[in-house]
């Protein structure tokens, strides 16, 4: 292959350079892409093909159920704004963070029909 002169080459000479060098490779692109998926689906028929003969059944996230999980019932609640509460899980509630900011404790916000043991 010979060298070019990309520095001597007219401005007119070089975009038709780049539009055919733009062309052949988004056609080899797509023919590569082509023969990757082609390439994929066998293994993943192959890898279907191998489960089904050693009998064993794949499951996805996607087919199993999702687990229940029991209702978390609400344990503080803002004083100010009844209608607020947290059932004492995940991040703390800004209301309750600027009242134990405040000096109050957290035994202040409790609700009492919440806890069991009374």
């Amino acid at each position: 292959m010979k060298k070019l002169n990309f520095e001597g080459m007219l401005l007119d000479d070089l975009w038709a350079l780049y539009e055919q060098i733009g062309t052949v490779l988004s056609s080899r692109i797509v023919v590569e892409k082509q023969q990757l998926e082609q390439r994929l689906a066998q293994l993943h028929g192959r890898k279907e093909l191998d489960k089904a003969i050693r009998g064993e059944v794949e499951t996805s996230k996607e087919d199993r159920p999702r687990r229940r999980y029991p209702k978390v019932f609400p344990k503080y609640r803002n004083p100010a704004v009844p209608a607020e509460t947290w059932s004492g899980r995940g991040k703390r509630p800004r209301w309750l963070v600027s009242a134990l900011k405040a000096g109050r404790a957290i035994e202040d916000f409790k609700i009492h029909s919440a806890d069991p043991g009374k």
